[in-house]
């Protein structure tokens, strides 16, 4: 623990004097170190020496604004208002507004003055005073406060502040290198105060996928109520889950997103690894039929759940299988509800139905009330989706056999193509085209079948697109490719 001593030491004097800074430095707080598990907000309160423009008439303020804007003489800092009450109480309680001005303007110091200031000061239109600009610890932003309270050399040009998160609803998922851990109880509370919407923090101590074949976790809570029930919103969509029992990564809601946006109405994808819903639900709202599979047994329970939350029971349906398995299945299940003439059915949206409510202004009672339209299930699945990036791969050469003998489904014999999979897979980082090629290759070796880097829509080419980062030297990324004709119609065994 650090001692009052011992932080009083540390911390450098709280009136910074502008002229000896460049305008970056307002809003640098004060240099606080050694805090071991102790934030003193007390610390971080600043004052900054500037110079003010004194408006004399109130119904001028927009006019000299607008002067000194042009004249490149204002404060232009985020968080800190332009037009702020005079600094002589007197003043300021009969109405007198200052405009804060740039720091290299000094009251007392005329020579510093632009041509805009000193005719202003003639003309007696405005006066330019001294004003101190109070900072304290709610000004700061959290890498502000992290910079000030962490040793520089723990900062290295990867790690930097350790402010990147997953966050679950109210909770923020941690991953804090080992040279942070002394400081971990002062970083959750620096973020609690930082994110309002943060009420507990977490930092895994195990590897995601090392330790549980379900991409769960074992944790420790650094900061608020050891609570991991949580509420996401995703792509117009509700999650609830038990964030402790399933995988869920924020970060990877622009990939969901991508992917979604591929995905066509009427389709069916099968998704593999669908945990509890964040490609399956979202596609499903689209009017996509979704077979969506997950192994784990607590994804599974939620993935219902949340099917029924969003209502997309029509489209999404829910499997609780080892997705090696599960890829001939699926491919068998959708071709039998197929024949078997099943289907979804979708009446007027929420806007059309408020427009035809009798109440409604903009009901057209002329206008017939639509049929509620019928979508039938396709017998061909158009999309694998493949998110389990340690292991996806190692998952594909199951799909040989998967349409076996059911050639006349696909072209030449029909217009359908064969499915698209997408298979989501980590590698290292390099400035060239060598991990993509890896990942073909690693796909080649799985089917049996050589595939190179190229586009999706040609044969036995793989398009292989980076996701994010995960490491330094680590890249997750998305390898999409067709079925070549000789894995799907191999024989099964």
């Amino acid at each position: 623990m650090m001692t009052s001593q011992s932080r009083a030491s540390s911390t450098h004097s709280p009136k910074d004097n502008p002229a000896e800074d460049d305008m970056g430095s307002l809003l640098r707080p004060p240099v606080i170190r050694s805090a071991f598990g102790v934030l003193d907000r007390s610390l971080f309160s600043k004052t900054v020496s500037l110079a003010a423009a004194a408006v004399a008439e109130k119904k001028n303020i927009s006019v000299w604004r607008q002067k000194l804007q042009r004249d490149n003489t204002l404060l232009a800092l985020e968080r800190i208002p332009g037009v702020v009450p005079h600094p002589d109480k007197i003043l300021a309680s009969q109405g007198t507004k200052c405009l804060l001005l740039d720091p290299k303007i000094k009251a007392g110091a005329p020579e510093t003055w632009t041509a805009v200031i000193r005719d202003g000061v003639a003309s007696k239109g405005i006066g330019v005073v001294p004003y101190d600009l109070s900072l304290d610890y709610d000004y700061w932003s959290y890498e502000d406060v992290m910079k000030s309270l962490l040793p520089p050399d723990l900062r290295d040009e990867h790690d930097g502040i350790p402010g990147g998160f997953n966050q679950a609803g109210h909770v923020a998922h941690m991953n804090l290198k080992e040279a942070f851990l002394p400081y971990k109880s002062l970083i959750a509370e620096v973020l609690l105060d930082k994110n309002p919407a943060i009420r507990t923090v977490i930092n895994k101590v195990t590897n995601v996928g090392t330790e549980s074949e379900f991409r769960t976790f074992a944790y420790e809570v650094l900061a608020g109520p050891d609570d991991l029930n949580v509420e996401a919103r995703e792509n117009d969509c509700l999650f609830r889950f038990d964030y402790s029992k399933v995988y869920w990564n924020s970060k990877l809601e622009g990939e969901h997103r991508r992917l979604i946006n591929i995905f066509q109405p009427g389709e069916v994808v099968c998704d593999l690894m669908a945990g509890i819903g964040p490609f399956a639900v979202p596609a499903g709202k689209k009017g996509v039929f979704v077979w969506a599979n997950d192994y784990n047994p607590e994804s599974y329970r939620y993935l219902g759940e949340n099917i029924k939350r969003n209502k997309v029971e029509q489209y999404v349906r829910p499997f609780n299988q080892d997705g090696r398995t599960f890829i001939k299945e699926a491919a068998d299940l959708v071709y039998a509800a197929s024949m078997k003439g099943e289907y979804a059915v979708s009446g007027p949206n929420r806007r059309e139905k408020r427009s035809r409510h009798p109440n409604s202004n903009a009901a057209d009672k002329s206008t017939p009330v639509p049929e509620p339209k019928r979508t039938p299930i396709p017998p061909t699945i158009s999309h694998f989706v493949m998110n389990l990036p340690a292991s996806a791969i190692t998952f594909l050469s199951h799909f040989r056999g998967f349409y076996a003998g059911r050639e006349e489904l696909f072209v030449p014999h029909t217009d359908t193509k064969l499915p698209i999979v997408h298979v989501h897979c980590f590698a290292p980082k390099a400035d060239d085209d060598a991990s993509l090629i890896e990942v073909c290759e690693r796909i080649s070796a799985e089917i049996g079948v050589g595939m190179k880097l190229g586009e999706v829509e040609n044969d036995k080419e793989v398009s292989v697109l980076e996701v994010r980062n995960v490491a330094p030297n680590k890249r997750m990324f998305c390898a999409s490719f067709t079925v070549p004709p000789e894995v799907a119609f191999a024989a099964r065994a």
